[in-house]
């Protein structure tokens, strides 16, 4: 199977190295120089991994990322934020807008190559024989067709979740009440294929709440447990 990936950044030169070094590896690859390009491109090609420079001209990588992650048709795509800043503040500011993954510049294409077929393996880790279903009070969540409903007052409202909020809210619906901490998330969504910083896990749990709870200043599902991680409170369906 042949992977697309949109290449965003606007010095051609590591564009075309970029380019030269995936197609060698087999990917499907096609550039845009601006953010508003990007968005355009995302549309007509859904690309399944997006390569997005962080500081671009006019409408830079972070808003990029942040408007295709509201998007709610079409490809959920993991993306990996290029930036040639290092400073750990701009690394959460990527991660917050849902990056999947951030790499610094320089680098060398080995890691680069490494770190796509990592986002791409994260999509394969799924259970496709029988029919495995977690149902709570308030949620019904299907693993097999990767469906999750919201159960509010008896009726059953679809839920628009990207892969990793589903793989999320799958995880925590699968055992209620456990406790998690980062590392056993990180290893259950991301398993040995993650890079990067743990707090990415906060910036996911955030957009989840955003789509779950009625109040997210107050969650009544997914709740901090102050220094250690997160707990799913919803009782199993009778």
């Amino acid at each position: 199977m042949t992977h697309k990936v949109l290449i965003v950044e606007d010095e051609v030169e590591i564009a075309r190295l970029i380019t030269i070094n995936l197609e060698k590896e087999g990917f499907d690859c096609f550039h845009c120089r601006d953010g508003i390009a990007a968005l355009e491109a995302f549309k007509q090609q859904q690309p399944d991994v997006i390569v997005l420079d962080l500081m671009m001209p006019g409408l830079n990588g972070l808003e990029v990322c942040t408007r295709i992650r509201r998007q709610t048709v079409g490809k959920d795509p993991f993306i990996l934020m290029l930036t040639a800043k290092g400073e750990e503040i701009d690394r959460v500011v990527g991660l917050s807008t849902g990056a999947d993954d951030y790499l610094v510049k320089p680098f060398s294409a080995p890691e680069l190559i490494a770190r796509i077929r990592a986002l791409l393996r994260r999509s394969l880790r799924k259970i496709d024989t029988e029919d495995l279903q977690h149902c709570t009070q308030h949620f019904i969540v299907n693993e097999t067709q990767r469906t999750a409903f919201k159960i509010d007052d008896g009726k059953e409202q679809q839920l628009n979740l990207t892969t990793i909020e589903f793989d999320l809210l799958n995880t925590f619906a699968s055992q209620p009440n456990r406790v998690w901490n980062r590392t056993q998330l990180i290893d259950r969504l991301w398993g040995d294929d993650f890079y990067g910083d743990d707090r990415v896990v906060d910036t996911h749990v955030a957009r989840l709440r955003k789509k779950i709870e009625p109040d997210t200043a107050h969650p009544q599902f997914v709740k901090t447990v102050l220094g250690v991680g997160y707990k799913f409170e919803d009782e199993k369906a009778k």
